[in-house]
């Protein structure tokens, strides 16, 4: 394998290690913990709304490439696909950024915020996030996070 290659392979899971989310519980999000849904909510006014929407609505037409090539901020609200990925892909994509997670030749303007934001807030404005969805849209992510632990 070629180093840089080893060093793409490492790096997510170095991060994680540094967020000490490791064990069966590894990614699970404190949605339902008020005062972090809260924080997560400001974190997400701070540093998330000017691309993905004040009300979590993304940019218009997301699933169409820009001029530039790069696809727009997704929603996050349940129209979108947040959902559809379990806890731990998700952490990694915030903390990382989009072109870490994807690599080859994808490119995205969603940075990574491992340099910005703490693991708590990381996870806080995923928490924040899941809270707006409604009942069977996190029983269904919940299914997918449980899918998600049985492979690892």
């Amino acid at each position: 394998m070629k180093p840089m290659a080893l060093i793409a392979c490492l790096l997510p899971g170095m991060a994680l290690a540094q967020m000490d989310i490791a064990g069966p519980d590894a990614g699970v999000l404190p949605w339902q913990d008020a005062a972090r849904v809260e924080n997560g909510r400001q974190v997400y006014a701070d540093f998330c709304a000017a691309c993905h929407g004040d009300q979590l609505e993304g940019e218009p037409n997301w699933q169409e490439r820009k001029p530039d090539g790069k696809m727009p901020a997704p929603p996050h609200d349940a129209t979108g696909h947040t959902w559809h990925h379990a806890d731990e892909l998700l952490i990694r994509i915030v903390t990382l950024g989009t072109e870490a997670i994807v690599g080859g030749n994808y490119r995205s303007d969603m940075m990574g915020f491992s340099e910005t934001l703490t693991p708590d807030e990381i996870l806080d404005v995923l928490a924040y996030i899941k809270s707006t969805w409604p009942p069977q849209v996190i029983e269904m992510h919940d299914q997918i996070n449980a899918r998600a632990a049985a492979f690892d």
